[in-house]
């Protein structure tokens, strides 16, 4: 009996304590909160359920709150005037305190008016269009973060690939266009170029959607898309991509978080095998330690449930503490009309401003990680990267705002440049990097140590590309800051050339390659449809020619150091200062008189032996030594000049060209060769005015060998790097050389398209190249060793000395001789000018009589002069004393007097052979008698 009485007694304890309970809940304020949701999408069916999920666990967990949220649901049926007039049936009839939702931007931007016309608090925890700001409207709270946050972490996976160019793909909304402008402003911050832009239409059927991907596809320039749309609209977009076959090899998709996020929804026979290989990013949700009702799981949860999750339980908190000295918060309604959609009827909520700032205040651990609003909004604080494989999807890797790109969250703070991100799965089943870059190279005949390509008859072996210009582009894209796939493609059609420089260059303009990398020179006519990286080789054009014949086997090689005029200049003044040192000794010296044959002889004798300085004449007027000494100062000069160039000749390996310049060539209707396919042709045609029957192309260092030595050219127009390399070649520097003027270019370098951002990295990475010493490395496997030719230059100039180099010296010695001439003459005619009245001075004498009188005085002796003087002192008797008697000289004066008595005594022998020449009649008639004692 007890035990019946007990059980009884339980149950009517437990019936009481439910009545209590029920009462208590009754008591509770309840606070209305509405709730708009498009609830005929599964991202509102999943949101109603999570915050009906989260109403149920917040209370479950503080059951002793005084306030409980009473939800009010309802449907906005994507559209944005039904969800404004659900807004206003909530404000004005159910008298909500706060709204959760609209659920897209569009809708959000008409309700967030609403809701600041009736102070009430507009949260949101889906509209992420960066045209919605809460710092502009203080009523509008987003509890997720908007778009804008998540365009650098979409520019880093870019530049990360390598990739310059992305056209985005959007839809044609609110939430589609207030992306753009900032990604557009991310992009360019990194170089990269937005070619164009594809907006398609919220309500586009497949067939509009095809056409637009049929035309990015014929653009065949862009292969990296980036997507930013919602989930009903993207997954129509990659179904119609994989029909299109956009989703093979060679291209790129990343979606962005919008669609990231609801990924969960969108049907597996979407994913596979439409989305293969995409990439995606969306906010990392670190995982909870918060538990949820009964019937829920984290897992296969997305983003937009987390937030909405965790919104409700936000709100509820900060209602809880609004509500706290409001008694039954109500809603100030004013009574102006009774029309339910009469927007001036709206009342304003009591606890509305309260409510919005302890939202913005209100911090916890909710399920999508810290929940704390920053600037009215959240603030995402890592990004996590996926790849779709099959039905999953597979993290390579993560991103922050401070970090930027790494692969693992638990180890990134070393990483290396290549290791940004783990190898994703590419469209196409592939784990090559779309878009590789599609290289042209051109197929040459000769010079491969430039460019060489060797071809393979296997097709599933490529072909070998190697050389200078090859080398250096490896070189490059190593110091790169980004990687580069590429594809090295040549151009050519049965193993030779398909056509010339131009022709592969303008294949980038028809979108076949998208660089060329070879030996390209850099001209202006290039530059009008192709980008140029800065040059990596030495620029210009020059000619090679034949070299003459070795001078050493010469006969007459003695006279090549003078020129001819230098030669007759120099006899001239030979001949001229022997004349003036016979004019200025001729009377004072007897060493430069004597018969007419012997003085003219003494004339020459004098002044050429005066080039081994051996004459043995002495001379005695001072004006002959003023002469003489700036002379023998100018034979000196002119003799070592002389040696110096004749040593050099004979000793050193000398080469001249068989023709000196252009003009040359010209004049002789020689025949010019040039490089085949080579712009050098319309150099020599436009520019140097060779007529185009004159020309002859050329391939390869044998053909250029063969042309030179034949005589079938005169000379070959080339690029100073090829000449360089063939005169290096099998002794050609002995046999060739290379003259100038050079014509200027601009050397080799890189092509891409017009407006690429490639060729700003490209030529960075070119400089760092070319001024390390990995550069002469480079060069010396390649072409280095074999281009050094020594001793030849691009300029030739004259190995003779001619008159102009001794000008000077020659009209120094000029004017001196002239002047001592002159002031010789003056004085003679002065000193003889009396003589001359007194010799008829009763009859007038001629000018010319004058004249020969002159010359007969002019050739007879002046006894007056020094050496004349002293030699009669010599010979005459001492004088003696007044009383008669002869001074005697001691010793040394008696011994002094014999041996000069004996030298004037051959001296007076020899005077008396001159008297009685022919030519001194005259003065053999006048002179005293001076051998008697």
């Amino acid at each position: 009996m007890a035990k019946p009485k007990q059980f009884v007694a339980l149950m009517i304890s437990f019936v009481l304590l439910t009545a209590i309970s029920c009462e208590l809940s009754a008591l509770k304020d309840q606070v209305r909160v509405g709730v708009i949701l498009d609830l005929n999408s599964k991202v509102g069916r999943i949101a109603e359920r999570w915050i009906s999920k989260s109403h149920t666990d917040f209370y479950a967990l503080y059951p002793h709150y005084r306030t409980r949220l009473a939800l009010l649901f309802r449907n906005s049926t994507n559209d944005v005037v039904v969800a404004a007039s659900q807004a206003v049936d909530l404000i004005k009839n159910e008298q909500v305190h706060a709204i959760i939702g609209p659920q897209r931007s569009a809708q959000a931007k008409f309700v967030i008016n609403l809701g600041e016309k009736a102070e009430i608090p507009i949260i949101s925890f889906s509209a992420t269009s960066p045209f919605l700001s809460p710092t502009e409207t203080p009523f509008f709270i987003r509890t997720t973060h908007d778009d804008s946050f998540q365009v650098r972490a979409v520019a880093d996976i870019v530049k990360a690939y390598g990739w310059k160019e992305v056209i985005p793909i959007y839809e044609d909304t609110d939430y589609g266009n207030g992306l753009i402008p900032y990604l557009n402003d991310a992009f360019q911050a990194y170089n990269i170029r937005v070619p164009y832009r594809c907006v398609i239409s919220l309500n586009s059927r497949g067939r509009e959607i095809q056409n637009k991907l049929q035309t990015l596809k014929q653009r065949n320039g862009t292969t990296i898309f980036v997507v930013h749309m919602t989930a009903s609209l993207g997954s129509k977009l990659f179904t119609q991509a994989n029909k299109a076959g956009m989703m093979s090899e060679g291209y790129a998709w990343i979606v962005t978080e919008g669609l990231s996020s609801l990924m969960d929804p969108i049907d597996h026979k979407v994913m596979d095998p439409s989305m293969q290989g995409v990439l995606g990013l969306r906010s990392y949700i670190p995982k909870s330690k918060k538990t949820i009702s009964k019937g829920g799981s984290i897992n296969g949860l997305n983003q937009f449930g987390l937030w909405a999750y965790d919104t409700v339980w936000a709100v509820a908190m900060a209602v809880e503490k609004a509500s706290a000295g409001i008694a039954n918060p109500s809603f100030l309604k004013p009574n102006t009309s009774k029309t339910s959609v009469d927007l001036a009827s709206l009342g304003k909520s009591e606890m509305g401003h309260k409510l919005v700032h302890i939202l913005l205040n209100t911090k916890f651990e909710g399920l999508s990680g810290k929940f704390h609003l920053f600037k009215g909004q959240l603030e995402p604080s890592v990004f996590e990267i996926f790849n779709v494989i099959g039905e999953t999807e597979r993290i390579i890797g993560y991103w922050t705002q401070k970090e930027g790109l790494f692969p693992d969250l638990n180890n990134h703070n070393s990483k290396a440049m290549n290791e940004l991100l783990k190898k994703p799965i590419w469209p196409g089943n592939t784990v090559e990097q779309p878009r590789k870059l599609r290289i042209g190279v051109p197929v040459r005949e000769g010079f491969t140590e430039f460019i060489k390509v060797e071809f393979t008859n296997n097709p599933s072996k490529p072909h070998k590309f190697s050389g200078y210009s090859i080398e250096v582009f490896m070189a490059v894209l190593q110091v790169l800051e980004f990687p580069l796939p590429y594809k090295f493609i040549p151009y050519e059609e049965n193993g030779k050339s398909k056509g010339s420089y131009n022709d592969l260059l303008y294949q980038i303009v028809e979108q076949k390659f998208d660089a060329v990398v070879g030996d390209t020179t850099i001209v202006a006519n290039r530059s009008t449809f192709v980008d140029f990286t800065l040059p990596y080789s030495e620029s210009g054009v020059s000619m090679v020619v034949l070299v003459k014949e070795d001078e050493k086997k010469n006969f007459w090689i003695f006279l090549k150091p003078f020129s001819w005029d230098l030669w007759l200049t120099t006899g001239l003044a030979f001949i001229f200062t022997g004349l003036v040192v016979w004019v200025l000794e001729h009377r004072v010296n007897t060493d430069f008189r004597g018969p007419r044959d012997h003085q003219i002889g003494t004339i020459f004798w004098f002044s050429f032996s005066t080039l081994v300085f051996a004459h043995r004449e002495r001379v005695v007027n001072n004006w002959s030594r003023f002469v003489l000494i700036i002379w023998v100062f100018v034979v000196l000069i002119l003799t070592q000049s002389y040696t110096a160039s004749l040593t050099s000749m004979l000793t050193v390996q000398r080469f001249k060209p068989r023709f000196a310049d252009v003009k040359e060539i010209h004049g002789h209707d020689y025949f010019v060769g040039y490089q085949k396919d080579s712009f050098v042709k319309e150099l020599l045609t436009k520019q140097l005015n060779f007529d185009e029957s004159k020309l002859k192309p050329y391939s390869t260092e044998e053909e250029y060998h063969q042309a030179l030595s034949n005589g079938t050219v005169a000379a070959i127009f080339d690029e100073i790097p090829y000449i360089k390399l063939f005169l290096g070649k099998a002794n050609n520097c002995s046999k060739y050389m290379m003259i100038g003027p050079t014509y200027r270019t601009d050397g080799f370098g890189f092509a891409f398209p017009q407006g690429s951002p490639l060729v700003s990295n490209i030529s960075r990475a070119i400089l760092n190249v070319t001024q390390n010493d990995h550069f002469s490395d480079i060069e010396n496997k390649t072409i280095g060793g074999k281009a050094k030719c020594e001793g030849q230059g691009a300029t030739l100039s004259s190995d003779r000395l001619s008159v102009y180099s001794f000008a000077g010296l020659f009209i120094i010695t000029g004017a001196a001789s002239m002047s001592s001439l002159l002031i010789y003459t003056v004085s003679f005619v002065y000193s003889q000018w009396p003589l001359l009245n007194d010799i008829h001075p009763e009859t007038s004498t001629s000018f010319w009589s004058k004249i020969i009188y002159l010359m007969k005085n002019f050739d007879k002796k002046d006894l007056s002069a020094h050496p004349f003087n002293r030699r009669e002192s010599r010979i005459h008797p001492a004088p003696t004393s007044p009383e008669g008697i002869e001074l005697s000289p001691d010793i040394n004066n008696m011994h002094n007097h014999s041996r000069i008595a004996n030298e004037e005594a051959e001296n007076v022998d020899r005077d008396e052979d001159e008297i009685h020449s022919p030519v001194h009649d005259d003065i053999s008639m006048e002179a005293p008698n001076t051998s008697s004692t």
